[in-house]
């Protein structure tokens, strides 16, 4: 059977920048940062004690309260990772206006949302429960507010959703592969319609503690906001962040049948493994290249076509390094280099610091935006690009987000253990 085309109708998201597209998207653009100072007690003697944190609020204004989105006694059972995949999704469901009724609609949508880490606060307060406390101190919420397929679960039931449901958890890979997973659901004809993205809830003293151990958090910075600096001479590192990222996937021709509003078409997806190390990437970006080429492959492209990046750079000196050669080889080859001004290459993490299991996700939104409005989203905070000069010259969207012309973009999304992928989306057409 071929492979059926697959096209976004629907984009939700939960940010450090504000909940929902409408707020989140044009504060990207205006250069503004979701990084922040946190605040009390439970911080002190952490190295670090900032994190792009989802601001409170009412809906109206882009901020979060559980309320919003969820109905009375909610709260209390469903884990705040999930909690922010309900929010998202329902933004997703409301911009591609699909809420199904038919039994045979319910039956054919799905839904493929992953989380890298899942409710770490809810082990972390049972466990201390539990030691003081035994058996009776463990909440019977406590297994369903764990599991990491809950998020997918939880949207499932309530909006009845009866196709696939599905979750996957690979490290701050798994935004991206829910999305490419969920696409070749649809692909190869097991639903129609795909709920597909991530999320995370992630922002606790033991996450910041064991990031901070592992020498990935960043290590120098004059201001929360400065924090994040990929692709820049003077990075040190990410910034933990949290929120959510989901796009409604949709077999082409039944939306095109519903009169649907498309986004764009998801046209490739590629995936590879360093099987290097645990934490760091190999020095040649040899897996990026990789799922990057896969990309391009599966979507019929032409590396020439890529019109912009959307780097997974962190800030790392090693990782921003590793994909930034990646990205030159892939899309010049090594005669090309010289022509490294040509090539479109950002990292919204500036903005919005690293959402691990949600980055893949809420980027890839971010991408299909810049495909739909032909504008790219800037680097912030990049001032120096470099270490060295010579080799970070490609065009990084410094200062202020560039008014272009984007046909196809690549998303890409790297996590621990290796694990590579890369999302390719382009302009519809017919």
């Amino acid at each position: 059977m071929a492979a059926r085309r697959v096209v976004v109708t629907g984009l939700g998201v939960v940010t450090p920048l504000g909940v929902g597209l409408k707020h989140a998207w044009p504060a990207l653009l205006a250069s503004k940062s979701g990084i922040r100072h946190l605040a009390g007690a439970e911080w002190d003697g952490l190295p670090v004690r900032i994190a792009g944190t989802i601001p409170e609020g009412p809906r109206a204004e882009g901020g979060w309260r559980a309320s919003d989105w969820l109905e009375p006694g909610e709260e209390r059972r469903i884990a705040r990772f999930a909690q922010y995949a309900l929010a998202a999704a329902t933004e997703a469901l409301d911009d591609a206006g699909w809420r199904p009724e038919r039994e045979e609609d319910l039956r054919d949508t799905g839904v493929y949302i992953g989380s890298g880490i899942g409710a770490l606060d809810e082990v972390v307060s049972t466990a201390l429960a539990f030691s003081t406390g035994g058996y009776k101190k463990v909440s019977p919420h406590f297994v369903p507010r764990l599991l990491i397929n809950l998020a997918a679960g939880h949207v499932s039931m309530k909006f009845g959703f009866r196709g696939p449901t599905h979750a996957t958890a690979t490290a701050c890979t798994t935004g991206a592969h829910s999305i490419g997973d969920a696409a070749r659901l649809i692909a190869h004809g097991d639903c129609n319609v795909v709920l597909a993205g991530g999320t995370e809830s992630c922002i606790h003293p033991l996450a910041i503690a064991g990031f901070a151990r592992a020498r990935s958090l960043v290590t120098s910075f004059q201001t929360p906001e400065s924090a994040s600096r990929p692709f820049d001479r003077d990075r040190s590192g990410f910034v933990i962040a949290e929120g959510a990222g989901v796009m409604l996937l949709e077999e082409l021709e039944h939306a095109k049948a519903r009169g649907a509003r498309i986004y764009a078409e998801l046209r490739g997806y590629g995936l590879s493994s360093d099987a290097w190390h645990v934490t760091q990437p190999r020095a040649d970006g040899e897996g990026p290249r990789r799922a990057m080429e896969n990309a391009l492959r599966f979507a019929g492209c032409r590396p020439r076509e890529v019109d912009y990046v959307s780097a997974h750079a962190t800030g790392t000196v090693l990782g921003d390094r590793a994909e930034n050669g990646a990205v030159k080889e892939v899309l010049l080859g090594e005669e090309g280099w010289a022509r490294a001004v040509e090539v479109n290459v950002g990292s919204v993490k500036g903005a919005l610091g690293h959402l691990l299991g949600a980055a893949g996700a809420v980027e890839g939104v971010f991408a299909v935006k810049s495909v739909a409005e032909d504008v790219i989203p800037l680097t912030l905070n990049l001032d120096n690009p470099g270490d060295p000069p010579s080799e970070f010259n490609c065009n990084y969207i410094p200062h202020s987000a560039q008014h272009r012309r984007v046909d196809v973009a690549l998303s890409n999304s790297f996590g621990f253990g290796g694990t590579n992928a890369c999302l390719c989306f382009s302009k519809f057409k017919g």
